[in-house]
């Protein structure tokens, strides 16, 4: 193929790259629904001393609290009908859980679901190891293993407000395999399921089924999150993760 040819293909391929992106992952243009998150207080349960439980979280959902994980980040949706939620990031020290960063969100614009399914809008209940990350801009220097590549950036016929949504994110491992880039399209229980699945930045709206925050709180995340932790995120509405 001569040099030209080799150009033209590359380029295309890069195209697809990001098209297969964009339909794979959460947030698309019919991301409209929800609250606006601004002015939410970043609140959790209250818990009157240094809980050995994640504050919010029934015995059901505990148990799948991997022993060794030492990172939660714990998602409560306002309902389970609702787009709101909030996020907080819960280390634990000895046989304690402490608080240490909570940030308001946005999750699937039709709120929460126990039995996932694509295009349903509404984002998975459940515990999920928290693997890998990536996105358009460079690692910020992230703990989890990064993947820097425009193939994640949101093509440029959604609305504006969505162009920034994949700059920074982690892969929620809902329907995928761990120790792959997050835009890794294989889905080990099929593509009716769902996937691409992921934390990352708010666009003031739901998603598609993500689960989405401030950049500075993406930023953090990235910062902190531990591999060696075994961080996972505990996710749902209020109602099922006190269940």
């Amino acid at each position: 193929m001569h040099s030209g040819g080799v150009r033209r293909a590359v380029a295309a391929a890069a195209v697809l790259a990001s098209f297969l992106t964009a339909l794979s992952a959460c947030g698309g243009t019919k991301g409209t629904g929800g609250t606006d998150a601004a002015g939410r207080a970043a609140h959790t349960p209250a818990a009157k001393a240094a809980p050995t439980r994640v504050p919010g979280v029934g015995e059901r959902l505990q148990r799948r609290i991997p022993s060794g994980s030492r990172q939660v980040v714990a998602v409560y949706g306002d309902g389970k009908d609702s787009a709101a939620s909030t996020v907080v990031l819960y280390t634990k020290h000895g046989s304690t859980w402490q608080r240490e960063r909570g940030w308001a969100g946005h999750n699937g614009k039709k709120g929460w679901t126990t039995d996932h399914h694509e295009d349903d809008d509404r984002s998975p209940v459940g515990v999920f190891t928290l693997s890998d990350a990536g996105g358009v801009l460079p690692d910020p220097g992230s703990r989890l293993p990064y993947t820097h590549s425009a193939a994640f950036a949101a093509p440029r016929w959604w609305s504006k407000s969505y162009w920034h949504d994949f700059d920074y994110v982690i892969a929620i491992d809902y329907n995928r395999v761990k120790g792959t880039p997050p835009n890794d399209q294989t889905r080990p229980e099929g593509r009716k399921k769902g996937g691409g699945i992921w934390l990352h930045m708010d666009h003031g709206s739901g998603t598609s089924a993500c689960v989405s925050l401030p950049e500075q709180a993406m930023r953090y995340l990235l910062r902190t999150l531990d591999p060696r932790q075994r961080p996972v995120v505990v996710m749902g509405d209020r109602a099922d993760l006190a269940a």
